[in-house]
């Protein structure tokens, strides 16, 4: 998904004249980076976009949720630290969280191998949870979106139990687990490219993954997975919410 991007290189003159206008009317919310593309994309080593974002976050005041795959967020502690001492939460908020500045890491997997396969270009999960132990040691609340769960691959007892283990070890403060949405036929859409993985690298489980994905409607499958980690996360003492 990297080898073609569009940097929205105006996207700090807009942000910082939306924060203004939200700042002077007193309509703080908790922003987030991001909820649709990864703030730390390995770009961001050079156009440093995201840390121009961070410093007009911090000039307005306002608290921020940071979610990615990457540990180049580490670049970026002393900015998150400034403003997770200065900015103001939404008033029907201030008695429910300690902090404003939340760094959440996104795993499917804890295990190098399989996330090579499903996340190239993406910082291996070894060295993201270093990156959140780090996060964790500095301060901040940190924790997991376990999200996307892989259907029969990271999504097995035996799999799950291994990631809470480990996510207990390096005490996160929260996890918050999801399972996989395909859709598209299209060559660079999700579904596409998920069962091309598959077929590559796990072709005795294509069957299983056409069957789950041939229509739109996964109920079963997803409530069955919500109350297996639901159940993990009072084993392990992991909280499924942020307060």
């Amino acid at each position: 998904m990297e080898e073609k991007l569009s940097v929205k290189a105006n996207a700090p003159e807009l942000l910082e004249k939306q924060l203004k206008l939200r700042a002077k009317k007193k309509q703080y919310g908790i922003i987030v980076l991001s909820s649709a593309t990864d703030p730390y994309l390995q770009t961001e080593k050079d156009t440093k976009l995201t840390r121009q974002l961070l410093e007009i976050i911090l000039a307005y005041r306002f608290p921020l949720h940071v979610i990615t795959k990457s540990d180049l967020v580490v670049r970026d502690f002393d900015l998150l630290e400034k403003i997770n001492a200065s900015a103001i939460l939404p008033s029907d908020l201030e008695d429910k969280l300690d902090h404003k500045v939340f760094i959440t890491f996104s795993f499917s997997t804890t295990d190098d191998r399989i996330g090579k396969i499903f996340e190239p270009g993406a910082t291996p999960p070894s060295v993201r949870i270093k990156a959140m132990k780090s996060a964790l040691d500095y301060g901040f609340k940190s924790g997991v979106s376990l999200m996307p769960l892989l259907p029969y691959i990271t999504d097995t007892s035996e799999h799950l139990e291994s990631m809470f283990s480990i996510f207990m070890e390096t005490e996160v403060k929260y996890i918050f687990p999801a399972s996989l949405t395909l859709f598209g036929t299209g060559p660079a859409d999700s579904k596409t490219l998920m069962l091309r993985a598959v077929e590559k690298h796990y072709p005795h489980l294509l069957e299983k993954y056409n069957l789950l994905f041939s229509g739109p409607d996964q109920t079963h499958y997803k409530q069955a997975l919500g109350e297996k980690t639901k159940s993990l996360c009072i084993k392990y003492g992991i909280p499924n919410t942020l307060y």
